[in-house]
């Protein structure tokens, strides 16, 4: 009974935490409409997540949301420096191929929307056999640097999280 009130726990509890930060008042009454959505939104989805993704290790999705916070706020701050300090002609873009051992479609798309949230990089496409991602990146000296930090700092976290 609980599993059909409540098919997507995660993304109920999302929901209602998306709700109070959308509103930014935090009222009984926004909490209840929050709830509410947080029980409508998954039971009206579920059909079409037959395959919804097995979380393995929640707790490290916990860890993921703080690594992805911290680098959104020194990556404001890098580019808010790349912007003032640097001449045009000194900033060096480049499109970065990240190969990728990620398999769930679930997780690619996080890593995906985490590399795009990233201030200064952002996802471009994904390969048809999603073996890599096509990322640009606003500025760099050192393109595998770049490539390699987005694989040990974001895919290792999603591996463990979903497979």
């Amino acid at each position: 009974m609980l599993k059909r009130l409540i098919p997507h726990p995660l993304l109920s509890l999302t929901l209602v935490f998306v709700w109070l930060g959308l509103v930014n008042k935090f009222t009984l009454g926004n909490l209840l409409l929050g709830g509410l959505f947080g029980i409508i939104i998954p039971m009206l989805t579920a059909p079409y997540w037959p395959d919804r993704p097995k979380i393995s290790r929640p707790l490290k999705v916990l860890e993921y949301g703080f690594v992805v916070l911290w680098d959104i706020v020194v990556a404001n701050i890098q580019v808010a420096a790349i912007i003032l300090f640097k001449r045009e002609e000194n900033i060096q873009s480049h499109w970065i191929v990240v190969p990728l051992e990620l398999t769930s479609a679930e997780a690619i798309t996080v890593l995906a929307g985490t590399i795009t949230m990233t201030p200064g990089t952002v996802s471009a496409t994904l390969a048809a056999d999603g073996g890599s991602i096509l990322v640009h990146c606003l500025h760099t000296d050192d393109v595998d640097a770049v490539r390699d930090e987005i694989k040990t700092r974001y895919e290792r976290r999603l591996k463990e999280i979903f497979q």
